[in-house]
């Protein structure tokens, strides 16, 4: 009897989750695998929970369920015919031209890309419908016209974390004197000076992106969605969920509207058992492994020669063994210490206990996965929110960071050794994944359950803040502090007036003196 209980209770389980299951629209502009594995973590978290899920990007998962469909635009990938950009020539440009580059080029460029794929015409085209649409939030505002085309409720997810363009869709403050620009290497407590840097630095972003960006993105949306029945502007606060790749743990505690959510780690899966050469590799480590890579979008093959060199010389000096993710077949004069491969697994590599340092160009993306194992960080920022993150990890105490500049062997050498010879800095690494993994449910979880609960209640309007529907100067009080002021300056000009005639009424008044000796005369 028991038995049939439990096979009733499965059965009306699938059942219940069958009739439940919506169908969900992916958009995902980005080339950089970065950006896109977080999208992607996302679409497979709501695959996985049985609903049907249409993703367009620029990528593929090869072992996707039949309720995961990808429209993929290769257009979109970076070295496409062999136009791979060399980020390392963005170290040393200014802030204000990498947000200029943003703005004007890179991201109208992808979502121009996405807008006028013929694969993605015919999806507008077709009869299909959706119950939510999912888009990432970076610089892609135009292309949360597919919510509007297809009627359905807006979700984005901001790789970044709490960026400025995903707090103005719900109302989220952001105050300059606690929340660091993403390209600064600040942290939430900042001197004088640099809250100064930072204010102007927000002002002249914020500046730009509204009367200069947001402008073209209009164009664009108006271009691919003439018959949308929201306008750009409503688009723009109709949003019904963020999701957040950040988590407190990782970071600083932020502000967050209600329907502002964190799933830090959503890429992050179950290790999986690594290649055969990798895993003799870290076998063989009599005293442990480091791992090096720079990401998906720096490629450790186009470092300056004498960068490379430096490298190599100072891992040569190491006892420990180095696996570099180095995307040339070959490596001149390579340690016997070190093993090189185009591709590597990271997740399964940073979750290997013997792995004790991730050299790392300080990418949220793997700085979080290194935290969700506990290994400690050796960054080497470039640009984007590189800094930022390595201005976390060494304020956290569970990494440090050296200087793209400065790179050569016996810095190298000196700065790897800093960390693996002081247990107090793994030991906080440790300590930041106990703290990431303490939590009532996992980043897949977390998003199945409030995608579900937008769907549920019709796009959620419950959740969002009035703040998005104020102007700029209702926002920020201007109306109400100048009304403040004008009736404080009437008061003062009314003060200032009386007191005028009251002593120019006692000026005019005979004098009690000369009054009785008039008399007396």
């Amino acid at each position: 009897m028991h038995g049939r209980q439990l096979l009733g209770f499965a059965v009306l389980f699938v059942c219940w989750q069958s009739a439940y299951s919506a169908r969900i629209l992916g958009i995902l502009p980005s080339a950089g695998w970065s950006h896109y594995a977080i999208g992607e973590g996302i679409m497979k978290a709501l695959a996985h929970a049985g609903h049907n899920v249409t993703v367009v990007g620029a990528h593929h998962w090869k072992q996707a369920p039949p309720n995961y469909r990808t429209i993929v635009l290769e257009e979109l990938v970076f070295d496409k015919g062999g136009s791979e950009p060399d980020l390392f020539e963005y170290r040393n440009d200014p802030y204000l031209k990498v947000l200029y580059l943003l703005y004007t080029h890179i991201g109208p460029g992808l979502s121009e890309t996405v807008l006028s794929h013929p694969k993605v015409n015919d999806l507008l085209q077709s009869d299909e419908t959706f119950d939510a649409v999912i888009v990432e939030c970076f610089v892609s505002e135009a292309l949360y016209g597919f919510a509007s085309h297809f009627k359905a409720p807006l979700i984005v997810f901001s790789p970044f974390g709490a960026s400025m363009w995903a707090n103005d869709l719900v109302g989220t403050p952001y105050p300059y004197s606690q929340i660091p620009h993403t390209f600064l290497s600040y942290t939430d407590r900042m001197s004088f000076m640099e809250r100064t840097i930072n204010t102007l630095l927000w002002n002249a972003d914020r500046f730009y992106y509204q009367n200069f960006y947001l402008p073209r993105q209009e164009e664009m949306y108006n271009k691919h969605f003439p018959n949308t029945a929201l306008s750009f502007q409503q688009m723009m606060k109709n949003t019904s969920l963020v999701l957040l790749n950040q988590h407190f743990s990782l970071s600083f505690p932020h502000p967050y509207a209600p329907n502002m959510i964190e799933i830090g780690g959503i890429q992050i899966g179950e290790p999986k058992v690594l290649p055969d050469d990798i895993q003799r590799f870290i076998n063989n480590s009599e005293h442990g492994v480091i791992y090096f890579s720079m990401g998906s979008m720096l490629k450790g093959r186009n470092f300056p020669a004498e960068k490379r060199n430096a490298f190599i010389k100072a891992f040569s000096k190491l006892k420990e063994n180095v696996l570099w993710k180095y995307e040339n077949t070959s490596l001149p004069n390579k340690p016997r210490n070190v093993l090189v491969k185009q591709w590597m697994p990271q997740n399964d590599i940073l979750a290997h206990p013997k792995v004790k340092l991730f050299i790392t160009h300080g990418g949220l993306l793997g700085s979080t996965e290194a935290l969700y194992h506990g290994k400690p960080l050796l960054g080497v920022p470039i640009y984007g929110d590189q800094r930022l993150n390595m201005a976390r990890a060494r304020k956290g105490g569970y990494g440090i960071d050296i200087e793209y500049e400065r790179l050569d062997e016996d810095y190298i050498y000196r700065s790897i050794r800093a960390v693996l010879d002081n247990d107090s800095i793994t030991e906080k690494a440790q300590m930041i994944a106990n703290r990431f993994h303490d939590k009532p449910m996992s980043p897949a979880q977390t998003t199945v359950f409030w995608v579900e609960y937008v769907i549920r209640h019709r796009g959620a309007p419950q959740l969002g803040s009035a703040a998005v529907q104020l102007s700029f100067v209702e926002y920020n009080l201007l109306d109400v502090y100048g009304l403040m002021v004008l009736t404080a300056a009437i008061a003062v000009k009314g003060i200032s007036l009386v007191v005028k005639r009251m002593a120019l009424f006692i000026g005019r008044s005979p004098k009690c003196g000369n009054s009785g000796k008039n008399k007396s005369d």
